[in-house]
């Protein structure tokens, strides 16, 4: 048979399918992608709303990821860089601190913050030092405890904890009690001091446009939903049944796979606010944080101080919650906007769109950054890919998808 009348279906046109299409075609297949919304993306999706670029929860790309170097074409995304910082509001105050070895404009306001010890900038510094010249391979095969008892043994302080690292982290692991893996930490951590955080010009689905450009030969199939997984066959909610020599699934599989129901993937949420306001209070591109710990807000964002390829009239910001909470939409909103008041100074915010995200990264133990590509193998045609399959983010899900393609193309070679 040759190679491009194999039947090779990948299922969900997120990051990691595309990534997996693509490996399938540089090896000569024809991959068929079949994806249950009306686009690419995933979980990394934008939409055009007032003239505004809102992305499907907070999220920025870490320039450093290696397989975003290996993927994506970083200068056509037209990157806008944050600065390598924070602005913390805390008991009313605003400060800034960050990384003055790499932005010179953060070293007064760093040394002069009252956030954390002298003794604490100093441990920030040999943590730098430490995890430069530690090898990811070294991170992923380090002993697991949390990131706060982690935090705790380095001899951190309470407040250098409580006033920067649970807010700034929270907002990345989506969790406030930094309860997530020491490996995901330190890998974050390297990621963020060896490049930059980053958004896309044209907003965050500008990664997955990308991928989907340069597939060739992939044929899509929008509106398509999967309710099943079977070797050699694909069942869809219609009752259409489709022939398939390999599956990738490129989502969650415990839905779609029979004997993996006592194996379902369990999910962090988040909910992401956009407001429209006069004023960006923060003015370069940082992240501000809340640390007030009874504040439901965890980080907020002008995403007006960096370009983009469409803005609204006025300054964009978005709001970030991570903590769990039982309040309606209409409730969420109202207590979000008297928050941004008090503990920000944000007086005139008219609200834009409230997104629920509750599939936002899934919750994982035993985190790994690699993986062998038989060990994406389910079935003996069916493939798993997928950010879930080693650690929460977009590089993991860039190499499980990699992986899982490599693992039909190994069982094709060895096959002939």
């Amino acid at each position: 048979m040759n190679k491009q009348d194999y039947k090779i279906h990948v299922i969900g046109a997120g990051v990691s399918g595309l990534i997996a299409a693509k490996v399938l075609e540089d090896h000569g297949y024809y991959p068929i992608i079949l994806e249950a919304t009306d686009r690419v993306g995933g979980r990394v999706k934008t939409d055009l709303i007032e003239d505004y670029q809102l992305d499907h929860g907070f999220q920025v790309l870490l320039t450093a990821y290696p397989a975003a170097q290996k993927y994506l074409n970083l200068d056509a995304l037209e990157l806008q860089k944050f600065l390598p910082g924070t602005t913390i509001f805390n008991s009313g105050k605003k400060q800034t601190i960050g990384d003055p070895l790499r932005n010179l404009s953060l070293l007064f306001p760093t040394l002069f913050s009252s956030i954390g010890t002298f003794s604490d900038k100093l441990k920030i510094l040999k943590l730098n030092r430490l995890l430069k010249k530690t090898t990811l391979d070294e991170i992923f095969s380090k002993t697991e405890k949390t990131t706060y008892q982690y935090l705790v043994d380095f001899g951190f302080s309470s407040e250098m904890i409580s006033q920067f690292f649970t807010p700034f982290f929270s907002g990345i692991f989506l969790e406030s009690q930094l309860e997530t893996s020491s490996r995901m930490f330190e890998f974050v951590y390297k990621m963020f001091g060896e490049g930059f955080a980053a958004l896309p010009k044209a907003g965050i689905e500008a990664i997955p446009m990308q991928l989907k450009a340069n597939l060739k030969e992939t044929n899509f199939r929008f509106d398509t939903k999967v309710t099943a997984v079977k070797d050699g066959k694909i069942f869809l909610d219609d009752t259409t049944e489709l022939e398939s020599h390999f599956t990738v699934i490129a989502t969650a599989p415990s839905k779609l796979v029979a004997n993996l129901k006592n194996q379902d993937t369990q999910w962090k949420s988040c909910d992401t606010l956009y407001f429209e306001t006069d004023k960006n209070l923060i003015e370069k591109p940082l992240i501000g944080l809340v640390a007030d710990k009874d504040a439901l807000i965890n980080n907020i964002f002008y995403h007006t101080s960096i370009a983009s390829k469409s803005s609204g009239a006025k300054e964009l910001v978005s709001v970030t919650i991570v903590k769990n909470h039982d309040l309606s939409e209409d409730a969420l909103r109202i207590r979000i906007q008297q928050e941004l008041q008090d503990y920000c100074g944000i007086t005139s915010c008219k609200f834009i769109k409230h997104y629920h995200i509750p599939q936002a990264l899934p919750k994982l133990n035993e985190l790994q950054n690699e993986m062998l590509p038989s060990e994406t193998r389910l079935t003996t045609g069916i493939f798993l890919a997928g950010d879930m399959q080693l650690n929460g983010s977009l590089n993991a899900a860039m190499i499980a998808g990699e992986r899982a393609a490599l693992g039909i193309i190994e069982t094709l070679t060895n096959s002939i």
